[in-house]
């Protein structure tokens, strides 16, 4: 891979197929369903690894995901978004029911009737908001709607939150807590309409690994199959558990610094109001990237021996999903080149 140009993303398939395991084994021992989220890697090759590990189907963000994971042979997929189903999307999502078991996220008496009429039947779970305040309805209204959807004919089998406010130093517990309390809610709210709650779906990475099943039936984590700088640094994963880098090239030491020749089109601009830095180096933890241009990273030196102009260097990107976004490829560790499927998806 020397010969390869940089920057290009680079995976430990050891490791990769290290951190499906653990995960899945973490799951079952609960008594859980494993439902990953594949925006995270994009990838049928990752996949197949996390479906053979025991996951029991995948989580998407978009139908235009959704379609790529089923032609890869995907069967059972879960849109976990309140997808608003006009007539090219309800076409969709009918040729797509085709080929796979398909649950849709809803949070509206709207989006649940555009749904119901594009796809009758369609299987569904109510999202309820456990604190992250993006979407979802509040936990005592998901019977509401839960009725609402249930009377258009739509297939009601639970509900689902998404604790995204667990990115945050020293959130973890409490949020997973935060969400069990908001789904119970839910799950008795939909009691109280008559309707039972199947499925009962949460969870991010952060919090995956937090507290027993609880009221939970399932749990979606995505980022924890490559892990990243971010989750390096809320304590969620340690170095040694990362599985993607980008490889990058030295190409300067202007101002007493190393610049490198990836920047935010290959390691994404993410970096959260904590963050020490775009991204970190494993082998030189005390080293930040202080900077970063389109093409380019500034990294502010450990005062060890700056390495050599020319010389390569691994960075950790701050959020994986949108580093793996940027490329058309995974080089792996094992001499493959995976193809990101479902880059671009975003429809």
């Amino acid at each position: 891979m020397r010969d390869r140009p940089t920057p290009y993303l680079l995976v430990d398939t050891d490791v990769l197929s290290a951190n499906a395991y653990a995960m899945a084994r973490f799951a079952t021992d609960r008594g859980l369903r494993l439902r990953p989220h594949a925006k995270t890697h994009k990838t049928p090759e990752v996949a197949r690894l996390q479906l053979a590990a025991g996951a029991g189907g995948l989580t998407v963000a978009t139908v235009a995901e959704a379609e790529a994971f089923a032609e890869g042979g995907v069967t059972d997929l879960f849109l976990a978004y309140p997808v608003w189903v006009d007539p090219d999307r309800g076409a969709r999502l009918r040729a797509l029911s085709e080929r796979a078991a398909v649950r849709v996220g809803i949070d509206s008496v709207e989006g649940a009737r555009a749904l119901a009429a594009q796809l009758p039947g369609c299987a569904v779970l109510v999202e309820v908001d456990s604190g992250h305040h993006r979407s979802g309805v509040q936990p005592s209204d998901a019977g509401v709607l839960a009725e609402c959807a249930d009377r258009t004919g739509l297939d009601v089998r639970g509900v689902f939150s998404f604790p995204g406010h667990s990115y945050a130093p020293g959130a973890a517990a409490e949020v997973a807590a935060e969400e069990s309390a908001a789904l119970r809610t839910a799950v008795g709210s939909l009691g109280e309409h008559g309707i039972e709650a199947r499925v009962v779906s949460g969870g991010s990475t952060p919090t995956a690994w937090w507290g027993a099943a609880a009221v939970r039936t399932e749990r979606r984590p995505g980022v924890y199959v490559f892990n990243d700088a971010q989750q390096w640094e809320l304590g969620t994963a340690g170095p040694e558990t990362i599985a993607l880098v980008c490889v990058a090239t030295v190409v300067s030491h202007a101002g007493g610094n190393v610049l490198l020749d990836a920047g935010s089109k290959a390691l994404g601009a993410d970096r959260s109001a904590w963050a020490t830095g775009y991204g970190r180096l494993p082998d030189h933890p005390d080293a930040r990237i202080t900077r970063q241009a389109e093409h380019h990273a500034v990294v502010t030196w450990d005062g060890s021996p700056r390495p050599e102009i020319g010389s390569r260097l691994r960075v950790v990107p701050n959020h994986v999903c949108v580093a793996v976004n940027l490329h058309d490829e995974l080089v792996t560790t094992d001499g493959d080149v995976w193809t990101v499927t479902a880059r671009g998806a975003n429809t």
